[in-house]
């Protein structure tokens, strides 16, 4: 409110916020038939955002955001609307920010188009300073909804810091070029489309291979990756293990207490897998409440203390349901390849067999199948007598 009534319209703002906002419905109408991945993807519609926070008074920064969600759950996918609320608010605070601390710095924003030195360095730090409050507001969020995970994981990583970069350089450009004369947004719109078509692909073609609730490999992506491993393994003769993990007694969690805690319970073993295996592990939700796990190089006994280490991990970990806490233990069997079999199959079937060993045992352990000693070389007959 203090925003709006602070505000002086101008009908050149009024035609700039038009354009940018038309641009960036291009974007998404252009990207519609490749649809976009669930869960947190990413887009370059910051290409967009940026201009307006940088080019416009602040509260204009504040409506950017709301316009386009509405345009990616009506036209490309339809989500919770809370998260589309808070995704919203998130850009919005970020850019109204970026735009009143480049507004202070910079007195009449539009000197951007004179390609001076200062103005654009401080544009770069405002587009900084909005990418930095946008990361930071989405990974609170996403780390209240799953305390477990790891402040890294949920605030970038190489491939996100690359993006961010784009699409700083993107807004900036773009906020230039839109100075200049808003005919040149024309020139600006086929690279950026055809930029976002390229990145959701690619997050398309991820999610193709990933397991929606766990976020690991599927067991179709797994296998894959696991034939690529057992293969270079053959030929450099090192060693390799095989786990395969099964959450014991998973059918009373979610007859207890529901399918949506069940689903947070593998959501949560999920984490706690990749979070103590190593980056080039290989490790998959192979169906229901079975995972399997690839450990490239690893002998019997580093297999057998990585298993152990993810059993006691696990049964400390407890999943906060209403006013009690939900805990749950795992079951292993492994296999090494060589001893127990020389292929994929016969790995998942000697890991299995021992996973199966260790329920009937009581379960919460870690079996490794028997080993049949190979047969006494047979002796030949003795001569007869004469």
């Amino acid at each position: 409110m203090v925003l709006s009534a602070s505000t002086v319209f101008a009908w050149r703002d009024a035609l700039t916020f038009a354009a940018l906002m038309g641009c960036g419905a291009v974007c998404i109408e252009a990207s519609r038939r490749l649809g976009m991945p669930a869960g947190v993807s990413r887009d370059l519609l910051s290409a967009w955002w940026l201009p307006v926070a940088l080019l416009l008074p602040p509260v204009y920064a504040l409506f950017a955001p709301i316009v386009l969600q509405i345009l990616l759950q009506v036209r490309v996918r339809a989500t919770v609307v809370y998260r589309r609320v808070f995704s919203s608010a998130a850009i919005g605070l970020a850019g109204c920010t970026a735009s009143m601390v480049f507004h202070w710095l910079v007195a009449d924003p539009w000197v951007l188009t004179q390609g001076s030195g200062p103005p654009i360095l401080c544009a770069v730090a405002a587009a900084v300073l909005f990418s930095l409050l946008n990361i930071a507001l989405i990974a609170i969020a996403a780390h209240t909804a799953n305390p477990d995970s790891a402040w890294r994981e949920v605030l970038w990583d190489r491939e996100s810091v690359l993006l961010d970069v784009v699409e700083l350089c993107l807004g900036v450009i773009v906020s230039i070029g839109c100075g200049l004369n808003l005919g040149l947004l024309i020139l600006a719109l086929p690279p950026v489309v055809l930029l976002q078509r390229s990145l959701l692909h690619a997050q398309l073609q991820a999610a193709a291979r990933t397991d929606a609730k766990t976020g690991l490999l599927n067991a179709a992506a797994w296998q894959r990756e696991a034939d690529t491993e057992i293969v270079r393994a053959r030929r450099t003769g090192d060693t390799l293990a095989l786990l395969i993990i099964d959450i014991d007694h998973f059918k009373r969690v979610n007859d207890a207490h529901g399918h949506l805690v069940g689903d947070q319970v593998l959501v949560g073993v999920a984490a706690m897998l990749r979070g103590q295996l190593r980056d080039y592990d290989v490790v998959g939700r192979f169906g229901g409440e079975e995972f399997v796990v690839l450990l490239p190089g690893a002998d019997i006994d580093e297999a057998r203390r990585v298993a152990e280490r993810l059993r006691v991990r696990i049964s400390h970990m407890a999943i906060p349901v209403d006013d009690t806490l939900v805990r749950v233990t795992i079951s292993a069997g492994v296999a090494l390849m060589s001893v127990h079999g020389d292929d994929l199959i016969d790995l998942l079937t000697a890991a299995d067999l021992a996973l199966y060993r260790a329920k009937e045992l009581g379960r919460d352990r870690v079996c490794i199948p028997a080993v049949q000693p190979p047969p006494p070389p047979s002796l030949p007959d003795d001569p007869p007598t004469p």
